[in-house]
């Protein structure tokens, strides 16, 4: 047992400490002076903080797989948590009963519970159960074609089968079922074919499945240029581009989108060449992007940079770099200028206008004043020099209503292609990123617009196959219908 007068080391307070620590022992740290007991409450505090985390950030389970290891623990929150669901009072959301076209009377011969005898009461129930039909089997039409002999052509016609493509046995219907599964929901072709082979009963190979997507695509072109030229006359354009195979060969899948329209390029090149053939001349409206190069030789009314890309790098400079130095006074004050920037546009509604400019233009001119400074940390210079670059294109949505601050829809639209790539690889050939392109920015527009793309599809081929002209791109459709 130590006495009050001696003199405690650090190696023996720290066995002292833990659930076993007597009221004596913790006199005799206190005696031993402020030094000890300010080392008995760093251990303690640092046990606490090891004893909080999880195991395997505490390492307290070396049996673990790294695999299992959780890549980032969220800190565990503060709040209240909010009762699931919607609030008291909100209608509900369940959907509408359907009219039954089947009826069925069930019947009782013994109790279900003990097979005691029952007798029938004079009550009833009913219950609507809504299924697929038992035993889906293709319909297969022989469709008989009368010939006519014009006196004007000076040769033999006969109708057109309006519910097939030229030449082909297989449906319309099929065609364009099997290729919104694909490019629009992103299902692989061997799942399609296991649905049509299996539950459909409707016998498909890969080949011919894919040639009859070629042929519909040569269908649709139309479609297709319309979509380009709509994204290229809308006032706001959102742009983004993701990796993307063809043949094994890296390429590019770039987005170009709005509110009512989304197009898809695939190209070998993620350079400017690839953007001026889009933009083969000026574009008027406001284009919103990242910061890649490429877009800086798009010639325009007016820009907005992603302002979330800059908080990221903030972020991850700050995270993997640590820099030191003048770097977390530029973190800070761009931060800020970032931050006080959405909260002004968020607020427009409740200033004056002069009010909103005078605010508008002090951000402008923190803006040159953080560009302006002489930084001497790296990472604060880097930064600097994306900002000089971009000064006018950061505070756009400030100046023009309908601009956000941010290219979310422009990832949002690339997204599912981005799923679709880890599912199916991307494409064997040129021909199938042709294809690709074309129908997804097809299926993606129309449901973008209100419309259902397999009925919309099909009826524009039946269309067409009578006509010879595909009708014109359906509008979106507004509330009013």
């Amino acid at each position: 047992m130590l006495s009050g007068t001696e003199s405690l080391p650090h190696p023996e307070i720290a066995g002292l400490l833990g659930p076993q620590l007597t009221a004596e022992q913790a006199r005799l740290i206190y005696d031993a002076g402020a030094d000890a007991v300010i080392f008995a409450l760093l251990t303690l505090a640092r046990q606490t903080a090891l004893q909080a985390q999880p195991p395997s950030a505490a390492g307290a389970d070396p049996s673990r797989p790294s695999g299992q290891t959780p890549t980032y623990l969220k800190p565990i929150g503060k709040r209240r948590r909010k009762s699931p669901g919607a609030k008291t009072g909100h209608p509900g959301r369940r959907r509408a009963t359907p009219e039954p076209n089947a009826f069925v009377t069930h019947s009782l011969d013994a109790c279900p519970e003990c097979g005691g005898s029952v007798t029938r009461l004079p009550s009833t129930r009913t219950r609507i159960v809504e299924d697929i039909p038992e035993g889906i089997a293709p319909v297969v039409t022989e469709h008989t074609i009368p010939r006519y002999y014009c006196k004007t052509c000076g040769k033999s016609v006969e109708p057109t089968v309006p519910d097939a493509l030229p030449g082909s046995q297989m449906g319309s219907k099929v065609v364009v079922l099997s290729a919104w599964l694909h490019y629009l929901l992103g299902t692989t072709l061997g799942q399609i074919l296991d649905v049509f082979n299996f539950h459909l009963s409707f016998p498909l190979t890969s080949g011919g499945l894919v040639q009859a997507w070629h042929r519909l695509r040569e269908v649709l072109q139309p479609w297709y240029l319309e979509i380009e030229m709509a994204a290229k006359a809308s006032a706001v354009l959102h742009a983004d581009e993701t990796g993307w195979r063809v043949n094994g060969k890296t390429h590019w899948l770039w987005c170009f989108t709005n509110a009512d329209a989304t197009y898809y390029h695939i190209d070998p090149g993620r350079g400017q060449a690839v953007v001026k053939k889009f933009f083969k001349k000026a574009y008027a409206g406001v284009l919103v992007t990242d910061f890649w190069g490429a877009y800086n030789a798009i010639a325009c009314a007016k820009k907005q940079k992603c302002l979330p890309h800059l908080l990221r790098d903030l972020k991850r400079t700050t995270k993997y770099h640590k820099p030191g130095g003048d770097w977390p006074s530029f973190a800070k004050r761009l931060k800020r200028l970032i931050r006080d920037s959405l909260h002004l546009q968020k607020s427009r509604g409740e200033l004056t206008n002069e009010s909103f400019a005078s605010r508008r233009h002090r951000l402008q001119r923190r803006l040159d004043a953080l560009i302006d400074a002489t930084w001497e940390q790296k990472h604060a210079r880097r930064l600097v020099k994306r900002l000089r670059r971009h000064r006018r294109e950061l505070l756009t949505f400030l100046d023009v209503a309908g601009v956000p601050p941010d290219n979310d829809h422009g990832e949002r639209e690339i997204r599912p292609a981005v799923i679709m790539r880890k599912n199916s690889y991307a494409n064997g050939s040129q021909e199938g990123a042709t294809t690709q392109a074309v129908l997804m920015s097809i299926f993606r527009t129309l449901k973008r617009r209100g419309h259902d793309p397999i009925r919309t599809v099909i009826n524009a081929l039946r269309t067409y196959l009578k006509t010879g002209h595909l009708p014109p791109l359906p509008s979106k459709i507004t509330a009013n219908g």
